[in-house]
């Protein structure tokens, strides 16, 4: 009968980034980021330093003051 020669090595569940999109507080729900205007609700728009994009249509402003 044939013996295992290593142990399989354990696969790393990393949670999803989503969650990182909002901000819970008591029984409020807060979102982080802004929804892309041409996309509609649902869609984030990246925040950037200088700018907040959005990376299904490629929608771009500037943030004021930069």
């Amino acid at each position: 009968m044939a013996e295992k020669k290593g142990a399989a090595a354990k696969k790393v569940k990393r949670t999803s980034k989503r969650y990182k999109a909002y901000q819970v507080s008591g029984n409020s729900l807060t979102r982080k980021n802004r929804f892309c205007p041409k996309c509609g609700t649902g869609v984030f728009m990246a925040s950037h330093k200088d700018r907040n994009t959005c990376g299904t249509c490629g929608y771009m402003e500037k943030k004021k003051g930069q």
